[in-house]
Parts: C-alpha cells; structure tokens; sequence
C-alpha cells in the first residue's frame, strides 16, 4: 500500500446528519437516471423523431459511461481526494442534465446522455467511499449504509414513476432539468464530508485503461443483445474483444508494483464473495423490473403511470428493509447468516411473481410478491455493501466502493440482456424462474465466503 495522508477528523452531530443525506440523494439521482427515461422515450420519439436504434442508445450512453469509468473512478477518488472528484462528478453530472434538456436534436440528446453517464461513474465511487470514510464502523456507518441501500432501490423503481409524472404534465426534457436543482443542492452540502485518507501512489495507467475499455466494451455488447440477438457478428466480436482485455487486466493486477485494484482490497474473501453476490443479484434484480414493466403495460395494457404505481410496494419493501431489517442483520448476525436470509427472502418474494396468470386477480399477487422481493433484495443490498466495504483501508475506500458498484451495473446489463432472451423464446414465468435461481445461488456463495 502507498503512502496516505489524513485530514482532519470528521465532523459530528448535525453535520453528520447532513452528510449522510448528501450522500444517500447523490446515490438517488443517479441511479434514478437509469430508469427514469424510459418511460418518456415515445416523448422523446416524437419531439427528436430519433429511430429506434437512436431511443435505444438514449438508454444505453448513459449505461455505458457509467459502467466503463466506474473502476478507474474509484480509483482516481483515492489517489486525487473522494470530495474533491465527488464534487467534479455532481457538476458533470448537473451539467449534463441541464444541457441534455436543451438538446436540439437526437445526437445531442445522445452525446450529454454518455457525458451525464461519465458523471455518474466519478460521482458514485465517490460517494460510497465517503460514507466509509466520515462514518466510523459501528452503528453510524451502519445506519448511513442503510439509508444509502434504501436510496438505491427507490431511485430505481420511483424512476419508472416520476419518469411518467414529469412527462405527463410537464414534458420529457424536465426528466432531465430535474437534477439541475437536486445537484445545486448536494454541492452545497458536500462541505459536511470527511475526505478521508488519501492515496499518494500514481495511476495504473495500463490497467486503467483496460478496465475501461473491457467493461465499456462488455456492457455495449450486452445492451447490443437486447437489439440483434446473441447471434449478431458485432456482439460476439465485441465480447471477444471484452474477454482479451479483461483477461488484460487481471494479469497486469498480478504482476503491477502498483496495481490500480490493490491486493489487499480483492484479497479478502469475504468481500470477493460480498462483490460477487452483488453481481449475481443485480443480474436477477433487473431482470425483474423488466419483466414485471412488460408484464403490465404489454400483457395488461396498463399505462406507464398505473405502471410505475404499482412499483410501489416494491419501493416500499426496499425501503423498509434497507432502513430496518438490513442493518439489524448487520449488526445482529453473522454475515453469512446475514446475506443467506436476506438472499432467500428475495427469492421467495420473486417465487411468488410466477403465479401471475391473466385469470388470477393481479393485486392479490402483485402486492405482497412485489413487498416481499423488495425486503430481500434491500436486506441484500445493505447486507452485502456492509461486507463488501468492512475493513478496508480509508485509503484504498474509492477503488473498493467502484468494485461494489461495477458489479451491480454489469451484472444488471448481463441479467437483463440473458434473462429477456429466455422470457422471450419461453415465458415471463421462465423468467421469473431463472431470477429465483440467480438469488440461490447468490445466497450459496454468500454462505460459503461471507464468514
């Protein structure tokens, strides 16, 4: 490990509370900008007249920035200072967001999608590490991570609704002049925040720029799938090319002085299994989301508003259980018991989806179905932060927070673009099915490296 300089010591009381909301709304809005388009695409459509190839990357610019600069974002945070890139991030991102709703056309619209993506990548890391780094472990930090889960999940699914709200009374381009405000805010309070120990070696540069362009390349060629099938020469060439650098990047780790993930940080096991689960449950997670909005709007004919209403208690499900049941499993149980239980109550709630039939009262299984997966997989997600982030050093807190949230991203695009294909070629309870698998065996793994 390289040399760390420290601040001064965090600060207590209010501004510790202010902190932990500048923290947990920086997590919302970004995470909300994944979905909340989606719904204002026919908007989009119609005012841009973008094709369906252009809508798609609307959606895809954003993933892909995001989920390609997340490890050399995390990294840069420890190096640079995590208030300092949190701060550079928000303004991107806040930037983005303004001009984005400005956009004459479709490119542009397109173009500020990826640089509000590029925003979100150095803002995230940023803003995981700097909960590690101004709360203590113990309660504070627990508490704080409970907050920060239940902003995850609720910024995912309230994006579907708040997303058909704007565009229905006020027009799709205050889907993006929303965060304008939001982010004004958040650079004010990021005043309140510990920056923490930073790291004084130098970049990976090689390393770097193989994460970046192994990931980019593998989340493009996942979202490409939803589009051409897994058959297309582009996607399977893209992937190869994935694979190389990927397997690039893995080997110049092992063989650095220097490595841009450290050794220490990938070496626990314990934490590789808490960013392994991660993976595995965001693969099933957004699945979910995706055959429940089909389910609903192509099956039932619902609107895109009763839609994203009906996400609801699965919103509150998250919430509860990221704000309650996760953090007292944390501080209750031991880890493995901790993720296993939070892990099977997902799988039940997702379980239940499977009933869903046209003949059955949607309400009498959507609600409790939609409460109960929302339980899980927000005791997972605190559950697995906890893990993933616990006793790692202040100064190395960027790159293993980037880790957590890469996971989360590829592991979404990878179950999105594997489970469509089966729900398309068999049936949405197939989907379902998969899912329910995909959180076993995430609960197998927590089990067995958890401790």
């Amino acid at each position: 490990m390289s040399a760390t300089t420290a601040p001064a010591p965090p600060a207590a009381g209010r501004r510790l509370g202010v902190a932990t909301w500048v923290i947990a709304v920086a997590r919302f809005i970004v995470v909300l900008d994944g979905t909340i388009m989606i719904v204002a695409l026919p908007s989009i459509e119609r005012s841009l007249h973008l094709s369906p190839s252009g809508l798609n990357w609307v959606i895809n610019a954003y993933a892909l920035t995001f989920g390609g600069l997340m490890l050399a974002a995390g990294r840069a945070a420890d190096v640079l200072g995590r208030r300092r890139v949190f701060r550079v991030g928000l303004a991107l991102f806040g930037i983005a967001s303004l001009l984005g709703g400005l956009a004459p056309g479709g490119g542009w619209l397109v173009a500020l999608r990826a640089v509000q993506g590029v925003g979100a990548a150095i803002a995230t890391p940023g803003a995981l590490s700097l909960l590690v780094s101004t709360f203590p472990e113990g309660q504070p930090r627990t508490r704080a991570l409970g907050l920060y889960g239940a902003m995850t999940g609720l910024a995912s699914v309230l994006g579907l609704l708040l997303g058909g709200v704007l565009t229905t009374y006020a027009g799709w381009r205050w889907v993006l002049f929303v965060n304008v405000p939001v982010v004004a805010a958040l650079l004010l309070g990021t005043a309140t925040l510990h920056d923490g120990n930073r790291d004084r070696g130098r970049f990976d540069l090689a390393g770097g720029a193989s994460a970046t362009l192994g990931v980019g390349a593998l989340v493009f060629a996942i979202n490409r799938v939803g589009e051409r099938g897994w058959s297309d020469p582009i996607v399977l060439g893209v992937l190869a090319f994935a694979v190389v650098l990927l397997a690039a990047f893995v080997a110049i780790q092992r063989t650095a002085a220097l490595p841009m993930i450290p050794r220490d940080v990938v070496a626990n096991r314990a934490r590789a299994g808490a960013n392994a689960v991660t993976l595995i449950m965001s693969a099933g997670s957004f699945a979910t989301y995706y055959f429940l909005t089909l389910y609903m709007q192509q099956e039932l004919g619902y609107s895109a508003l009763r839609t994203g209403l009906l996400y609801l208690p699965f919103a509150i499900g998250f919430g509860l259980a990221a704000g309650a049941i996760g953090p007292q499993l944390l501080r209750r149980a031991s880890p493995r018991i901790a993720l296993a239980a939070a892990l099977l109550l997902a799988a039940a709630g997702t379980a239940w989806f499977c009933l869903l039939t046209p003949d059955r009262n949607i309400l009498a299984v959507l609600v409790p179905a939609s409460l109960v997966t929302g339980m899980g997989l927000g005791a997972t997600a605190v559950v697995a932060t906890g893990i993933g982030v616990r006793g790692i050093d202040d100064s190395e807190a960027g790159i293993g927070s980037a880790l957590l949230t890469a996971g989360s991203q590829v592991g979404g695009a990878i179950g999105l673009a594997t489970l469509a294909t089966v729900a398309t070629t068999t049936s949405y309870t197939t989907g379902f099915a998969v899912a329910v698998a995909l959180y076993l065996v995430a609960a197998l793994v927590g089990a067995l490296t958890a401790g």
